[in-house]
């Protein structure tokens, strides 16, 4: 918005200053009203929506106490919670103004005239005014989102039985600060539970850091957690506060903390125990108030028996565990997640007649997923773009044959079935011959014929 478009109310009982204003910011600003009358206000908030209010701070003859100033000062903002309020006050009575400004004024400026400070401080009114737009906006399209994930997103998890039990976990655990530790492979979506942790929190208003702990150079580990003073090192050319600060009333997620060394880890542990962090360079100690949730794709408990991660850290970190199985041993929750994405892309690209061919949904849920998640997220996505027509297929999944090639990944702990895709694989290597696969398989001819006719091969 321009100044041009900015509309400004001035009130004030003395019509000579409500000219002399209305000449001055008429040349900066665009419409400008001006009332004698405060009981007028409500009337004008109706009609129109101002991005700043000049207001006298008194309107009785001999008083001088600034309440009316500040009652009419909270009316306004009752109304228009983002109004931009400069009060107008006398010399002498900058005490007033300042304790108005603690009750919620932008600022204020004397009657004594000075036209350069009197235009910056409405100019950083009006600047004010469209930052705190400019948030109501942001907060009001990320709720629209938010709000619109979390119901695309719990419809799905409320048809899968396999993922009821870890949100039955969250329901439980979510309202506490307690610790807690989500395991899982790689792909399988621990940061969208860690997430949905922090949304059903307490805390939810508060932000969410993430921190990727793999990524993280060993050398910047400290500056990257705790923060850094300036001059501290090479490279500090400013204060800067690290993860832990930032997070501070909210959550911190550190992910794939199993690739933490031992010294990091103690310097973890020594900040989760004490909460509070010191600064590179810096011995004054921070307070943090954050509630930590980590994740790793390792067993923390076969790294403590080999001594590669301390099992008191381990105990810090995991007062509530979270397991996620891999997608392929959530069948139902493949197909329920491709739909989920399809309708993502397919609004995306612009390709909303997009279904899936019926004999994709099997290969679907046949397919190993060995990137979870995140793999079942890109190979959508990929369909979509690659299909010309309005029906997917399975060559705009795998355009190069990858589900052939990948899909003899062990699938479950059933014997019987990994059994079949080894014979299956054996034969499909020797391209028939019975001989050569069976010699592959460490079993002779005859228990492989047997074997085949056992599974229909």
């Amino acid at each position: 918005m321009s100044k041009e478009k900015s509309k400004i109310l001035i009130v004030d009982d003395n019509e000579e200053l409500l000219i002399a204003f209305k000449f001055f910011l008429s040349k900066h600003f665009g419409q400008i009203d001006t009332i004698k009358n405060p009981n007028l206000i409500p009337e004008y908030l109706r009609k129109d929506a101002y991005d700043i209010i000049l207001l006298d701070m008194n309107f009785s003859a001999g008083v001088n106490t600034g309440n009316e100033g500040i009652y009419w000062m909270k009316q306004i903002m009752e109304k228009d919670c983002n109004a931009s309020v400069v009060l107008i006050t006398a010399y002498g009575d900058v005490e007033l103004a300042v304790n108005a400004m603690k009750e919620g004024a932008a600022d204020f400026i004397q009657k004594s005239w000075d036209e350069k400070k009197i235009l910056s401080t409405i100019l950083s009114a009006y600047n004010l005014r469209l930052s705190k737009l400019k948030i109501q906006t942001l907060e009001q399209k990320q709720k629209h989102l938010s709000d619109k994930i979390d119901s695309e997103f719990n419809n799905i998890v409320g048809k899968s039985s396999s993922m009821k039990n870890v949100f039955q976990v969250i329901d439980k655990v979510a309202k506490t600060d307690a610790n807690i530790l989500i395991l899982g492979e790689n792909g399988t979506g621990k940061e969208v539970i860690a997430r949905e942790i922090h949304r059903k929190s307490e805390r939810a208003n508060e932000v969410f850091v993430s921190v990727d702990i793999g990524s993280l150079q060993e050398n910047l580990f400290e500056s990257e957690l705790f923060g850094h003073v300036k001059g501290s090192y090479t490279d500090a050319k400013e204060d800067r506060p690290g993860r832990f600060e930032i997070a501070s009333g909210g959550s911190l997620f550190l992910d794939e903390i199993g690739n933490l060394t031992i010294p990091l880890q103690a310097k973890l542990l020594t900040a989760i125990q004490n909460k509070e962090v010191y600064r590179i360079g810096s011995n004054k100690a921070i307070p943090v108030d954050i509630r930590l949730i980590c994740a790793t794709n390792k067993n923390p408990d076969e790294m403590v028996e080999k001594g590669i991660f301390r099992e008191d850290l381990l105990y810090r970190i995991n007062t509530i565990k979270i397991n996620l199985p891999p997608l392929r041993e959530r069948d139902e929750y493949i197909i329920l997640l491709a739909n989920y994405f399809l309708k993502q892309y397919t609004e995306k690209y612009n390709k909303e007649s997009l279904k899936f061919n019926s004999s994709i949904l099997t290969k679907l849920k046949d397919y190993a997923w060995p990137g979870n998640v995140r793999e079942l997220k890109h190979t959508i996505e990929k369909a979509v773009i690659l299909c010309d027509g309005n029906t997917i297929l399975s060559s705009h999944c795998w355009p190069d044959g990858e589900h052939s090639k990948k899909n003899t990944m062990v699938k479950s702990l059933n014997l019987d079935e990994n059994e079949k895709v080894l014979i299956e694989k054996a034969i499909q290597k020797f391209k028939g011959n019975i001989s050569s696969a069976a010699k592959e398989l460490g079993i002779n001819r005859s228990t492989l014929y047997k074997k085949m006719e056992k599974y229909g091969i």
